[in-house]
């Protein structure tokens, strides 16, 4: 059994017990979660038992799909017999005999701490992404745990979603769409916009602690352009943008609490792989009026065809659905792993994979060197963009360049 301690308990709290009430529900029963961990207990408190304890934090979203749109989850629903300890001290629960295992859901800044104490205990973690608050944070994390020989991974929950499961089928060696050549994506004013404090956590939007949109969101969109193209990302060239210097929050109709931000909320970025594939991102939590999406989200061209969405078209042939043509080509041993016990809830697998690494003494499938290299592509358009130039993916995983994080590197004794 995998006694598993949870150290942040915030609004996305929710959508990881849903995680892991599927995976019950589909018959994994190798772990139950022992400890929360939050500075406020009643925090932790409200996610215990359904019907009592103080009342969970209302959703910060109502996008649908959106994990913070989750509420209404609780450690009853699928645990009722396990008792649970709550901590305000997150050194205190790794300490403790109760857990095996972490899973650090806290902001990143927080991330290098919690893992030292915690590969230091010999304890497995999945921490969340982006990994750390800068690379040598991240760095230190996964030697770190390597020295422990303990089970690291990083949620990095985007890979695990379905659609993204079968375009990374599409561009594989037996799909459909052949090789991966070009890659364009682009999305303003869906979140946040114009101008409100992203998930109401202000650090988003501060430099210091490693906020902006191009670290918060590159390191998902970078991992799913790594898995669906099946090559690293050789270098970034970008720019990045502070379209709304002010944010607020949303009460009742009325913002208040204003905040400066001196994070990017918007950067524009091209990008080259290894494999010879290119493509162009870019992404804004501004953008009055209504919002702009490219395709049907991400668009992927290869040597046979274009897919975006569940919409594939092959040269020659007319338009179709891509799941449908996953379900009827895809190998079976390639859908038995990306859907193993045929489960297509993006959290639910994610966990899926860190336990069952846990079980087997190995690395999972989204390791902490896979966060490693996803936040290295992230720190690479900042970095470029104060650079002035493009630079290789390469320069900032070694730490060769890091001007941007030096500020960041200080204030958290990573220099």
């Amino acid at each position: 059994m995998i006694r598993i301690g949870i150290i942040g308990c915030g609004r996305i709290l929710a959508a990881h017990l849903e995680g892991y009430r599927i995976l019950r529900e589909a018959g994994v029963d190798n772990f139950e979660i022992t400890a929360l961990c939050s500075r406020k207990a009643e925090d932790a408190q409200s996610y215990v038992k359904r019907g009592e304890g103080p009342p969970q934090r209302r959703p910060v979203s109502d996008i649908p799909g959106d994990p913070l749109a989750v509420g209404d989850q609780f450690l009853s629903d699928f645990q009722p017999d396990t008792e649970v300890e709550v901590f305000t001290d997150y050194r205190e629960l790794i300490a403790s005999d109760r857990v095996d295992a972490i899973n650090d859901f806290t902001i990143h800044s927080l991330h290098h701490q919690i893992a030292e104490i915690a590969f230091a205990a010999g304890k497995h973690v999945l921490s969340q992404k982006p990994l750390a608050v800068t690379m040598e944070g991240a760095r230190r994390m996964c030697e770190q745990a390597q020295a422990a020989g303990v089970t690291f991974g990083v949620f990095e929950n985007l890979r695990f979603d379905q659609g993204v499961r079968h375009q990374h089928w599409a561009f594989s060696d037996e799909g459909p769409a052949g090789r991966l050549q070009m890659a364009v994506m682009g999305n303003i004013g869906t979140w946040w916009a114009p101008d409100l404090i992203v998930a109401e956590t202000p650090w988003r939007h501060k430099l210091i602690q490693g906020g902006g949109m191009a670290l918060d969101l590159g390191p998902h969109f970078f991992d799913m352009i790594r898995y669906i193209g099946g090559s690293e990302i050789a270098s970034v060239s970008a720019q990045t943008q502070v379209v709304e210097p002010t944010r607020y929050l949303l009460r009742n109709g009325e913002r208040v609490e204003p905040l400066s931000c001196d994070a990017d909320d918007t950067f524009y970025a091209h990008f080259e792989l290894e494999s010879g594939a290119a493509g162009t991102m870019f992404g804004s939590w501004g953008g009055h009026g209504t919002n702009t999406v490219l395709g049907d989200g991400p668009v992927f061209y290869g040597s046979r065809g274009r897919v975006t969405g569940d919409r594939i078209q092959l040269d020659g042939q007319e338009e179709q659905s891509l799941a449908s043509l996953y379900e009827a080509n895809a190998p079976a041993e390639m859908k038995d792993r990306h859907f193993p016990l045929g489960l297509t809830n993006d959290f639910a697998l994610s966990q899926l994979d860190w336990l069952r690494a846990i079980e087997k003494g190995e690395q999972p499938e989204c390791s902490g060197t896979e966060g490693l290299r996803d936040l290295a592509c992230a720190y690479a358009v900042v970095e470029s963009d104060l650079a002035g130039r493009k630079v290789d993916v390469a320069e900032v995983e070694s730490g060769k360049l890091r001007d941007y994080q030096k500020p960041i590197d200080a204030e958290f004794g990573l220099g």
